[in-house]
């Protein structure tokens, strides 16, 4: 049998070779935008007519599951059960992506074909989430050829439906509890801290989405006729928002900010530098007092107006408006109660003399937040793993600063969930442009090798 460090090398000639961009290519071309209604045969054929062929191959049982929401996007299970008495892992993935926007791609790129420049593969999914789970099969398939059996029982199940919410997932985990089960979770999808840095994450900041509004009467009055007599819906509400959060971005409201910080959590965000060169200069004055850039995007609460409106911002007239609205969004941690944050809002914006402002959670609802402790005997044996492949110990973040539907496997089956990404800050997702960079891809390759190999020889872990 080959040893680790030789399935290893083979599986990165087998990247160089140009097998794993023809792969990314065909998948890529699937224009799988659950956005756009007019993709659902899109969406379908990408699990029956792309991954199912490639998972029958590798000798997984695969079932097409329809989703428990009318209308919604269905689901695929596979599976490959080894042995009753080993260690079993559910791996996760998804096919859908956010809209292309052609017209908006550098000239030469387009989201619907894989274009390589430089140390880049440009595509929409190639890094959200294609490219992702498409290293993670790759690794798959190179361990079985090795060795001929994965030495664990592996469950994989996709999605096509996560840009708009999973819909229907957490119903499916529910339905399909036994044919999920597993001892661990490990799927990759996300950014990295940085491309030089392979990254672990443990969880989710939860999301949570509601409006304010404030209508004071019909239609605008002329502001020369009318200015100093007539309240200013505009007005009222920029102050409205500053009894949520203050000038500094500091959340003011109690029943939404989070628990302090845990001992685990700040040892593992000891010293992590958050640094990303690829986006913009971090505002190092900006957000809680006391705590660093990585404890306030990985471990604390964050408030955001994502949009205000008033009058007609596009031609405005000289006119006092009658009505305006802001969306915010709260990223929360685990500790919050998310049943509480609308009664919570209402009550300190009447406290502060704001009972005409509005208050309304939005159709987008809520996302829950997860987070496995850091210090978990899971997450120091997947570390120890990527530590073994790549001569360096991880970054270990307690949970991503945006969200996934990582209450389904956390909260739901109950498993340890761990991420390993394979893209990186920079990597324009859900924009135009998006691309895999190729050293992250091609270290995430090895990454999983090497971990599937470990695994195959592991015990479950109490």
């Amino acid at each position: 049998m080959p040893s680790r460090d030789a399935v290893i090398g083979r599986a990165l000639e087998w990247f160089d070779s140009g097998a794993f961009a023809a792969t990314l290519a065909r998948r890529i071309a699937f224009r799988t935008e659950s956005q756009d209604a007019s993709a659902r045969g899109a969406l379908r054929a990408y699990l029956c007519e792309e991954l199912r062929p490639a998972l029958c191959a590798l000798g997984f049982s695969v079932r097409l599951l329809e989703n428990p929401q009318p209308d919604a996007p269905p689901f695929l299970l596979a599976e490959r059960i080894e042995h009753r008495e080993a260690l079993t892992v559910l791996m996760y993935g998804h096919g859908d992506v956010v809209r292309g926007y052609e017209d908006q791609w550098q000239a030469g790129l387009s989201p619907w074909t894989l274009v390589e420049r430089g140390a880049r593969w440009y595509g929409r999914g190639t890094a959200d989430n294609k490219g992702q789970h498409t290293i993670n099969l790759a690794a798959i398939e190179h361990v079985l050829a090795a060795r001929g059996t994965l030495g664990i029982n592996l469950r994989l199940l996709f999605e096509m439906g996560e840009e708009l919410g999973s819909p229907g997932l957490r119903e499916l985990c529910v339905a399909e509890r036994t044919a999920l089960a597993g001892d661990v979770f490990i799927a990759s999808d996300g950014p990295r801290l940085s491309a030089a840095q392979p990254t672990l994450f443990l969880g989710s900041r939860g999301a949570f989405n509601f409006d304010l509004r404030i209508k004071l009467r019909e239609g605008g009055h002329h502001s020369g006729n009318w200015g100093g007599l007539l309240a200013n819906p505009g007005t009222i509400l920029a102050h409205a928002i500053a009894a949520l959060v203050d000038a500094r971005g500091v959340i003011r409201v109690p029943g939404l900010r989070p628990p302090p910080l845990a001992d685990s959590v700040r040892r593992a965000l000891a010293g992590l530098a958050f640094e990303a060169p690829e986006g913009p200069a971090i505002d190092r004055d900006w957000g809680e007092e006391g705590l660093t850039p990585a404890e306030r995007v990985f471990g604390w609460n964050a408030l955001e107006v994502l949009a205000f409106r008033c009058g007609n911002p596009d031609a405005p007239v000289n006119a006092i408006p009658g009505y305006a609205a802001a969306h915010l969004q709260l990223r929360f941690v685990v500790g919050c109660d998310p049943a509480s944050f609308e009664a919570a809002i209402r009550a300190h914006l009447d406290r502060s003399g704001f009972a005409q402002v509005e208050v309304q959670a939005t159709r987008a609802g809520c996302s829950a937040a997860t987070r496995l402790d850091p210090e978990h005997p899971w997450v120091v044996r997947v570390a120890d793993s990527l530590r073994r492949t790549t001569g360096a110990w991880p970054s270990i973040l307690p949970n991503l600063g945006g969200s996934l539907p990582n209450d389904c496997f956390a909260d739901v089956l109950g498993m340890p969930t761990v991420w390993i990404p394979h893209s990186y800050p920079g990597s324009s997702q859900h924009a135009a442009n998006e691309h895999l960079l190729k050293s992250v891809a091609r270290e995430g390759m090895a990454i999983m090798v090497g971990l599937l190999w470990d695994l195959g020889t592991a015990r479950v872990v109490d």
